[in-house]
């Protein structure tokens, strides 16, 4: 119980960080509703293509997008914990009490809470421009819980990784080199089985096109549950892994102060 209170604290100052700064919310949507508003008018006849199976691009880009906000925002997760490491508040946290795990874990659930946000706007605004999403409010749900785990997956590795590097610039280089491949090498933006044969078997060991797939089902007439519940099943098993690196990095960078 002690590492859930300790992470209770850590998240409860990371979210007067975030309310001392409502804007960043609204400045990291950006990028994602010009992917869903602009891409969603230029790739409109995209459903035209034979084998498609959706007839509204917006509805079918829109998990796309959440999935991508979700790894870009949760990504330069490791930027405010450098900048943690420059003022020596975590050399602070260090010398007290408060259980490693919870320096992590208090980070990744201020991200899940604003990739939740963030979730909802890009929902709404996708509704508005016109995707009826037959899965309901239960597929929402699930759609938007998949993203969550996506983005404390990446937040894990980006805070692992920024405590080795303990560079920005070093950081954004392997993020920008992780990111992006495995944004264009997932279904996001095209059905699986319209790109490229090597693409479709890279997409099938894909995190990102884990989430994808399962966000996409869960809100469609007829959600593939077992399909859902294994895509899921795979973030779980990968969070596990990233929360394991980034434990083990704060303990190399223990070691090294």
């Amino acid at each position: 119980m002690t590492v859930v209170r300790h992470s209770y604290f850590m998240t409860i100052r990371h979210v007067r960080e975030l309310l001392r700064q409502p804007w960043w919310i609204a400045v990291t949507l950006v990028q994602p509703v010009i992917w869903l508003l602009l891409f969603g008018a230029l790739f409109k006849n995209v459903v035209n293509i034979p084998g498609f199976n959706s007839t509204n691009y917006i509805e079918f880009l829109a998990p796309g997008v959440i999935v991508m906000t979700a790894l870009f925002a949760s990504g330069w997760g490791g930027m405010p914990l450098i900048d943690d490491i420059e003022r020596g508040v975590t050399d602070r946290f260090l010398v007290s009490p408060v259980k490693r795990t919870a320096l992590i874990s208090g980070r990744l659930v201020h991200s899940s809470l604003t990739i939740a946000i963030q979730s909802v706007i890009i929902v709404v605004l996708a509704l508005i421009d016109g995707a009826a999403f037959a899965g309901g409010f239960g597929g929402v749900v699930v759609m938007i819980a998949v993203a969550i785990l996506l983005g404390a997956s990446f937040g894990a590795l980006s805070n692992g990784l920024a405590l080795l590097a303990r560079r920005e610039e070093t950081l954004i280089a392997i993020m920008n080199f992780v990111l992006l491949p495995l944004t264009f090498l997932s279904s996001a933006f095209m059905q699986q089985n319209l790109i490229p044969t090597w693409m479709q078997h890279v997409a099938d060991f894909n995190p990102v096109n884990w989430a994808v797939v399962a966000g996409r089902s869960a809100v469609s007439a007829n959600p593939d549950w077992g399909l859902i519940a294994s895509r899921a099943g795979f973030l779980v098993a990968l969070l596990l892994v990233c929360l394991a690196f980034a434990t083990r990095a704060f303990r190399t960078y223990q070691r090294s102060v």
